[in-house]
């Protein structure tokens, strides 16, 4: 292919768009709702960010400024733990609307993840947020497919293909030359967000503490490129396969649904049939069940926790646990917190499991939509998806395992056994030891990890930019010039 031709082919789209009105009202439009959806979605960011620094250092200043007292009643005051929005979340938004921002951990109970946007706010969360990522990824390409409906359509139904194809220009370089003219005009909306979104990461302080949202960036760029000259091939070989400009808008407009709507929803009901998952009430009380059977740590005549005291007076050579050289209760609730603490973790981690070849199901639909392949990355590379929402939650349950097991190690070390009551003054220790437990820093996922995790997506893609070059050329050999 000559390059001088592409060039030519591809300026000529470019030029009859432009001095279109409306083409330019278009780009406008497009170009004020992404304005307008990046600088919402910065300054919630900043204000969300904001929120969890201020409600972070009060809980750590009343955790350090609570007075002397029993360390397993410390366990039970409990801690506090915020998710952070990742420094990209204001391109897109993702689930983070709808999972929980806060987490209360104390000992022997793992709670939910509460205070989502969704369950504050009213219902007209239902209908989506206006986020740059959902207009760059849904309607976008519904633009796309308008600009490029008749590009070859219409100059085979007024006789012009004919003439061009005579003069030497062959179907390979009319494709390409007008997908790379369409894939200019998408640049004109793509670009001035890149250029706003990257001005609003070096101005989010945010940012400075996490330098891979610049590589993120970068990548999360590459990603629609590729995802915008993906529909830009697709809408100029459909206009040349068709046999006028409306059947050529009605394929794609099919096209536009399938990717967009139907495919999405039956691979999602496909994966919750074939890999269902448990509600909340049956998780509990799985878990529940199985800590049952393991032994309860309050209940001095349960089988596992007797056989465990029975182990430590033989190994020390006493006949009362008052005569042990350490806190028997404390030691009883640091094997109770590790029990539940296991049983808990294994549990989560087979709901998670499910939850993973549910979304896998919908993964892989992106070899047939590039819409899911864009979607995933997305929200990963912003830090808004699954993935990132389930690695805080381990973080928050491996800092409440360590709070509560510190607070019992505190209770083994410092307190005696003849105690009668946690209210005894010689069951009390100095708060000082309050301070000694680490703050919550919650961290972000590698980048490393969001490629592995959105493998398929990143493959897809791949597959789908090479596979249309091999269709362009597999097709003219059927396509026509009248």
């Amino acid at each position: 292919m000559r390059n001088k031709i592409l060039k030519l082919i591809s300026k000529q789209v470019w030029t009859s768009k432009i001095k279109n009105s409306s083409t330019l009202w278009l780009i406008g439009i497009f170009n004020g709702l992404l304005f307008f959806a990046l600088f919402s979605g910065y300054k919630y960011l900043v204000n969300q960010q904001e929120t969890v620094e201020h409600y972070s250092l009060e809980v750590r200043e009343r955790w350090e400024n609570r007075p002397d007292k029993h360390p397993h009643r410390m366990a039970h005051y409990g801690y506090v733990a915020f998710r952070n929005r990742f420094p990209l979340s204001f391109f897109d938004f993702g689930m983070d609307s709808y999972v929980g921002n806060a987490v209360f951990l104390e000992a022997h109970k793992q709670n939910t993840v509460n205070f989502s946007e969704a369950s504050l706010s009213n219902g007209l969360l239902r209908f989506g947020e206006i986020s740059a990522g959902m207009i760059l990824q849904l309607l976008l390409p519904l633009l796309i497919f308008f600009w490029g409906f008749d590009m070859v359509a219409r100059e085979r139904e007024h006789g012009t293909l004919r003439i061009l194809l005579t003069q030497g220009v062959s179907w390979q370089e009319l494709i390409l030359g007008k997908s790379l003219g369409l894939f200019a005009l998408a640049l004109s909306i793509f670009v001035p967000s890149v250029i706003v979104g990257f001005i609003l990461l070096i101005f989010n302080e945010f940012a400075s503490e996490n330098p891979q949202s610049y590589i993120r960036f970068f990548f999360l760029i590459i990603s629609y490129l590729a995802y915008f000259f993906i529909l830009s091939v697709l809408a100029i070989l459909v206009s040349a396969k068709a046999k006028s400009s409306k059947s050529a808008l009605t394929s794609l407009i099919g096209f536009w649904l399938f990717f967009t709507l139907m495919l999405p929803k039956v691979s999602q009901v496909v994966g919750q049939n074939l890999f269902p998952s448990p509600s909340k009430i049956e998780f509990d009380t799985n878990v529940e069940q199985e800590l049952i059977r393991q032994g309860d740590s309050h209940n001095p005549n349960d089988p596992h926790f007797k056989a465990l005291k029975d182990s430590l007076l033989i190994a020390y050579n006493v006949d009362s646990t008052h005569k042990l050289p350490f806190n028997y209760s404390g030691y009883v609730m640091r094997e109770g917190e590790k029990l539940s603490a296991e049983t808990y973790k294994k549990h989560q981690a087979h709901l998670v499991e499910t939850y993973q070849k549910q979304q896998n199901v919908v993964r892989f639909t992106a070899f047939l939509n590039p819409y899911m392949a864009i979607k995933n990355l997305s929200m990963a590379l912003s830090g808004t998806d699954h993935s990132a929402y389930n690695d805080f939650q381990n973080q928050a349950e491996d800092f409440r395992y360590h709070l509560a097991q510190t607070m019992n190690e505190l209770q083994i070390k410092y307190i005696g056994n003849k105690v009668k009551t946690s209210a005894d003054k010689k069951a009390i220790i100095s708060k000082k030891h309050w301070s000694d437990l680490p703050d919550f820093h919650h961290q972000f996922l590698s980048l490393i990890q969001v490629f592995k995790n959105e493998v398929i997506s990143i493959i897809s893609l791949i597959v789908w930019t090479l596979g249309l070059f091999f269709l362009v050329n597999y097709s003219i050999k059927n396509l026509k010039a009248f």
